[in-house]
């Protein structure tokens, strides 16, 4: 199905958003999260920073690639609002990209300005990376929906779904829960292995790296638990809802949970590296984004799947199609 320009668009914002992501994380794990100081949105008080350190610059270009990213939304919800009626779907879909990257800045902001980077070890920077992190997901979860609603997929019917809809919340908040047992693990192990590099030992580290270091068998038990209920809900979502869409998703979900498990062993094998932390967070990205996916297409309305799949029918088999 060839896309629309809006919806290519849109879906380059998405591409474009998991890498400023993928940046971020590169910044909190190369510990260059201070790289600016406590200053924002100037860097060391300056608009451009001069001669700046390695740290300095691996910040600096986030909040410069946070910017454009910003822009790119911006950019999605006037294109939207140009070309979509009152009250679509798309439009609100934009909408609430805008509301979640706003807030997604104002988080990055607090973190920063409250020196909750670097090397910085208390309680308050576990809750602010959870929300950090819970806000990105919303942000890619509405980025995703309305790149996929301008690709063609039916608006959402939530009343009258019964069971279903409690079991898709259960799979969205097992992902997201995923997700945060991850970044707290993953702020444990930077500190921790950030520790021994310069040259302490496991028997002077302070109580709270020693506690993260200790709920790190946490984050796979629940990463295990958590997916086999997705995989399986996946493919009932698949069963009961067929549509052209459903069984792709239900594989893509299944194959990205088994490489998941895969990096997973090697991250810890390996101690962490910077790369295999990259590529665990974009897996987990991919993961959530299918999630969403497969709860978008399993609520959208019954009558404009069937039509769907129908035209899908009719092209494949007529003669221009063979």
């Amino acid at each position: 199905m060839k896309l629309s320009r809006f919806a290519s668009y849109a879906w380059s914002v998405v591409v474009y958003n998991l890498g400023v992501i993928l940046w971020g994380a590169y910044v909190r794990a190369s510990g260059s999260g201070a790289g600016c100081g406590d200053h924002w949105p100037l860097c060391n008080g300056e608009v451009i920073p001069r001669i700046p350190a390695i740290e300095t610059l691996v910040e600096f270009t986030h909040r410069i690639t946070s910017g454009l990213a910003l822009v790119s939304v911006i950019g999605l919800i006037i294109w939207a609002f140009r070309i979509y009626p009152h009250g679509h779907i798309v439009r609100r879909g934009a909408a609430f990209s805008v509301i979640f990257m706003v807030t997604e800045a104002l988080l990055g902001a607090g973190l920063v300005l409250f020196e909750l980077v670097a090397s910085n070890e208390s309680v308050a920077r576990v809750f602010s990376m959870s929300a950090h992190l819970i806000n990105t997901f919303l942000l890619v979860a509405a980025l995703t929906v309305t790149a996929a609603w301008a690709s063609g997929l039916p608006r959402p019917r939530l009343r009258g779904q019964g069971q279903l809809m409690i079991t898709l919340y259960i799979g969205l908040g097992l992902a997201v829960l995923i997700g945060v047992t991850g970044a707290v693990i993953a702020l444990g192990d930077t500190l921790f292995f950030a520790y021994l590099a310069k040259g302490g030992s496991e028997t002077t580290l302070s109580a709270f790296v020693a506690t993260l270091k200790q709920l790190r068998i946490v984050h796979p038990m629940v990463a295990v638990l958590s997916s086999i209920y997705l995989g399986v809900l996946a493919w009932q979502v698949a069963r009961l809802r067929p549509n052209p869409a459903a069984v792709p998703l239900a594989w893509a979900l299944t194959i990205l949970i088994g490489i998941q498990m895969i990096v997973g062993v090697l991250n810890v094998y390996l101690k962490v590296p910077i790369v295999i932390q990259l590529i665990h967070l974009l897996l987990a990205d991919l993961i959530w984004m299918s999630m969403v996916l497969i709860c978008a297409n399993a609520v959208a309305e019954r009558e404009a799947v069937a039509e769907t799949s129908s035209a899908a029918t009719r092209l494949r088999g007529s003669p221009a199609s063979s």
